[in-house]
């Protein structure tokens, strides 16, 4: 399912280049900055019982994310238990959650780097459903995009702290968060 835009360049790989690099480049670090900026009892604050902690969110996405991407489209057997992302209570250390997040980031990455363009069209079955590689691959950028937007939001809540995402001190905004080197 190739698709030549109007400059001749090819849609379907500019469409998983910018999935990859929203995920590596943008979501992944922000995250990484506000679990720095954390405490282990403020990752795994509630504000209630019908809400998610932080550290419950960093697991939810990367089970979501490995179960679309690295199950559904790169074959890995799935086994997601979804409830327990949200039913953990006892705090993971901050660096092991960091690490789970960095390791599902760089898996769903290897697996959108080697996945044939060709192919977004393809149906999969994931999570009980059939969905083509390209709603899996949009899915999981925006559900991604969501749940960092919360995690920021309640890092700025505890904390009470400006996350200093961006320079404005050239007039435009300048990106201040660390981005991995592609290989």
């Amino acid at each position: 399912m190739s698709i030549t835009g109007n400059a001749g360049g090819d849609v379907s790989e500019a469409f998983v280049a910018r999935a990859r690099t929203l995920l590596t480049d943008e979501y992944l670090p922000k995250i990484e900055r506000c679990l720095e900026r954390l405490t282990e009892e403020q990752i795994w604050w509630r504000a209630n019982e019908n809400s998610n902690s932080i550290g419950n969110l960093v697991l939810h996405i990367c089970g979501n994310a490995r179960q679309w991407i690295v199950s559904g489209l790169g074959g890995v057997p799935d086994a997601r238990t979804r409830q327990a992302e949200f039913d953990r209570r006892e705090s993971l250390e901050r660096a092991e959650l960091a690490t789970l997040l960095r390791r599902s980031v760089e898996e769903i990455d290897q697996v959108l780097a080697a996945f044939d363009r060709e192919r977004l069209g393809d149906t999969f079955h994931i999570q009980n459903k059939d969905s083509t590689a390209l709603e899996a691959i949009f899915h999981v950028t925006e559900h991604f995009s969501m749940h960092t937007g919360q995690i920021i939001l309640l890092t700025k809540l505890l904390t009470d702290a400006d996350l200093r995402f961006y320079d404005f001190s050239s007039g435009r905004p300048v990106h201040t968060w660390h981005t991995p080197s592609r290989r």
